[in-house]
């Protein structure tokens, strides 16, 4: 019987060896080598057919004609939002996301829009059956869409029917379960995954198909394959959220049209993905008004300011060690804001297990959160309350000075938009913003100045 050639590839950056190592070489990372299996040594070797260039020409800069870039609305806001205003013409989106977040239910939704709007609209299913997707179709009320769809996982089948198809949209679902037949190794694999994605880019860019794969997220978060898989396409899209909180959030991780810092957010409902366009009312609206140790907060994802509620509760320790639980923020971050508070503000937090939490499922990576957390962890700890009207906002340094944070302006516009009147800030940048009619900013030097203003200083001080 004939023997079969292996080969270990590294999943990270693709790097093979004929044996496998803990350790790879190339890119440092562990447990990364796959085994992938090539062609049998007695048997024929099949050709493998690649394509030729694209048979382009040497052009100047000046020479170069850029035309008008056309955007396709995906007919979900949130999306166009995050992907810089919708959907480009020849693009290719790659989708990644823990199973059952709902990146099918979403791209089903965006699929029966397009067709809706006269779109020729493909759907290539590697993973499931026809009828599976006519129920879920069923669920979203695209029972009668004339979206055309595709079960099928063999690459070269998948290229024939799209040159038949011709759509002006397609969605691959997932790009982990296609292969090329005419390589040894199994689905899933970076050399599959690699060519894949290749002939769905080169397909994507000369026939001016928008494309959208989607991926598998490993164990860690990150999306399965290759590292160059992300570098290939135009845009990677992560969808997060949590299975206990019906909120879903959609950031872009990479954007060649637009910016990668804006946040998408939908609630999962029984009938879909439904964006959220208000989300600083919703994620306050059933805020625990009157109680200790919650702050508002207005942060920024990518041009939408957006009020959030970071709560805290300090309580007595009966543990040699106190317990320290972040949820929505960084750790780190957290523990160095408690030992500032603990210096500069006397708060003798050494004995006190603190548990921080941002109301839901947000996270917030921004540095202009901490004077917001500072507060809520000293209205827990000298159980006052925040009067309801107050937000606060503005970056603490370890000396326990309170520095400026950018686009105030819009921050506060925000809050009064939504009734807060009283605004707790940096002095520096309290002192750049004019005409705010009904809203009192109230600029601070120091945390232990901003716990006096709001009355939460410890018994004694």
């Amino acid at each position: 019987m004939p023997k079969k050639k292996s080969t270990f590839v590294c999943s990270a950056c693709g790097y093979e060896n004929p044996r496998w190592m803990g350790r790879c070489p190339e890119c440092g990372g562990w447990n990364t080598m796959e085994e992938s299996v090539v062609q049998d040594e007695a048997a024929p070797a099949k050709p493998y057919k690649q394509r030729g260039g694209a048979g382009s020409d040497v052009m100047t800069m000046r020479d170069i004609e850029t035309g008008s870039q056309t955007y396709i609305s995906s007919g979900l806001d949130e999306l166009d939002r995050v992907l810089g205003g919708g959907i480009v013409e020849g693009s290719l989106i790659l989708v990644g996301g823990d199973p059952g977040i709902g990146k099918s239910t979403l791209l089903l939704q965006v699929c029966n829009h397009l067709s809706a709007t006269g779109k020729r609209v493909l759907y290539v299913s590697g993973e499931e059956s026809a009828r599976q997707i006519k129920l879920r179709a069923r669920r979203l009320g695209a029972q009668d869409s004339g979206m055309q769809v595709l079960t099928e996982n063999a690459m070269d089948m998948v290229e024939e029917k799209l040159r038949a198809a011709a759509p002006d949209f397609c969605v691959i679902d997932s790009i982990q379960t296609m292969y090329r037949p005419e390589m040894g190794s199994a689905p899933g694999s970076v050399s599959q995954v690699r060519e894949s994605a290749s002939l769905l880019m080169r397909y994507a860019k000369t026939e001016g198909c928008a494309i959208v794969l989607v991926g598998h997220v490993t164990k860690e978060g990150a999306l399965a394959g290759p590292r160059v898989l992300e570098h290939m396409v135009d845009v990677v899209l992560y969808f997060e959220g949590d299975h206990q909180h019906e909120y879903r959030l959609l950031r872009a991780a990479k954007n060649r049209f637009g910016s990668v810092n804006e946040l998408g957010i939908f609630e999962m409902t029984g009938e879909g993905m439904r964006p959220v366009e208000n989300p600083s009312e919703t994620l306050l609206s059933q805020r625990a008004k009157g109680a200790s140790g919650s702050c508002v907060f207005c942060g920024l994802e990518g041009s939408r300011p957006m009020l959030v509620d970071i709560q805290a509760l300090a309580t007595q320790s009966f543990y040699t060690v106190p317990r320290r639980t972040v949820d929505g923020m960084d750790s780190s971050r957290v523990m160095l804001l408690l030992a500032v508070m603990e210096k500069r503000a006397r708060l003798k937090m050494y004995n006190r297990d603190a548990y921080i939490n941002v109301a839901g499922g947000l996270s917030l990576n921004e540095p202009a959160a901490d004077l917001a957390l500072c507060m809520a962890v000293a209205s827990s700890y000298t159980d006052r309350p925040i009067p309801a009207d107050w937000a606060v906002m503005g970056e603490v340094g370890l000396a326990g000075e309170v520095r400026a944070i950018p686009q105030l302006e819009r921050r506060v516009m925000e809050c009064r938009r939504l009734g807060f009147t009283h605004i707790l800030c940096p002095r520096d940048s309290a002192g750049h913003i004019k005409g705010m009619n009904g809203v009192f900013l109230h600029g601070v030097d120091t945390v232990a100045q901003a716990m006096a203003v709001l009355d939460i200083l410890p018994a004694g001080q």
